[in-house]
Order: C-alpha cells, then sequence, then structure tokens
C-alpha cells in the first residue's frame, strides 16, 4: 500500500478510480454529501472540480494505493477566509468497502495531518455523521468532539441525520 498525494490534473484511470470510490462509499451508506441512487456523471463532475482545486492550491488529495489502484482517498482543505489562515478541514475520507479495518483510514488521515501541517495549520477540523463507523477512527487519532448537530445533513437515502463535528490540534 502506498499513500501519496496527487497534484497534477487527474489522468482518466485515477478519474475512474475515484468515481468508483466514491460510488461504492455513497451506495454503501456513507454520509459525504451525495444522495442515491449516485450517478456516475455527478461523481465524475465532482471529481474534476476537486482536481481543479488541488491545482488552485486550495485543497490537498491524498490516496492509498493498492497495486496500483486508489482504494482510499481524503481531502485537505487549505484555502480558508481571511481570519482564519492557522485552519484546515478533513473533508471526504473515503476507504473502498472491499479493504477496509485494514489501516487505511488511520494512515490516510495521519498523511493529511501531515499535509495540513506543512501547509501552516495548526487546527484541523472535520464532521461526520454521528453514530457512523468514522467517529471510532477520528476519536483514535485524538480528535475531540463536539455535541451532535441534530438533523444537520441528509443520509445517502434521503433522512435527516445528526451530525458530529471534530477538531484537533497539530
Amino acid at each position: 500500500m502506498q499513500i501519496r498525494a496527487l497534484t497534477e490534473a487527474l489522468d482518466q484511470r485515477q478519474l475512474e478510480d475515484l468515481c468508483a470510490l466514491l460510488i461504492d462509499a455513497v451506495e454503501g451508506g456513507a454520509s459525504l454529501g451525495f444522495l442515491t441512487p449516485m450517478d456516475p456523471e455527478r461523481a465524475q463532475t465532482y471529481w474534476e472540480g476537486v482536481s481543479k482545486a488541488v491545482q488552485a492550491g486550495d485543497k490537498a488529495i491524498l490516496v492509498a494505493e493498492i497495486e496500483g489502484a486508489i482504494l482510499g482517498t481524503v481531502q485537505v482543505v487549505l484555502d480558508m477566509p481571511q481570519n482564519q489562515p492557522h485552519r484546515g478541514e478533513i473533508s471526504k475520507m473515503i476507504v473502498h468497502t472491499k479493504v477496509r479495518q485494514l489501516g487505511l483510514g488511520m494512515r490516510l488521515l495521519v498523511a493529511a495531518e501531515e499535509r495540513a501541517h506543512i501547509a501552516g495549520k495548526s487546527l484541523l477540523v472535520l464532521d461526520t455523521q454521528t453514530g457512523s463507523a468514522a467517529e471510532h477512527l477520528y476519536q483514535k487519532a485524538g480528535y475531540t468532539p463536539l455535541p451532535p448537530l441534530p438533523d444537520y445533513a441528509l443520509t445517502p437515502d434521503g433522512l435527516l441525520a445528526p451530525t458530529t463535528i471534530f477538531w484537533k490540534r497539530i
């Protein structure tokens, strides 16, 4: 397994892998800002936008590759308001269902923290659906939860669900 940053425009294989990864997560119930059924064109448009943000320096994207296939990813939002230059946001932490519980999530999170630190960030925030499997990962990595916000976002199947915001000084 290799963790690396993608800094150039996505090539076709990377785009296909990232689309498949996002679709797998959303169809599997992950609350990532999309509803089911997950349209492949919507996934492609999303990743093309992320690629542009990375090239502009607004985001960093890290991927976990196994045998050349992208099976995990996480983003660090770097472009923050003028009064928050010290803060970054962890976003779209995704690990493919077929390789969960192998430590990819933790390795991606550590790499994202390192990337944020290099970019001059000292505080990271993230949010996740309350009660999700991701909560355990974030707590294990030293993130502090705030009280859940009720009815904050829709689950992929369209139901209102609470969200927990986490923070960590790095």
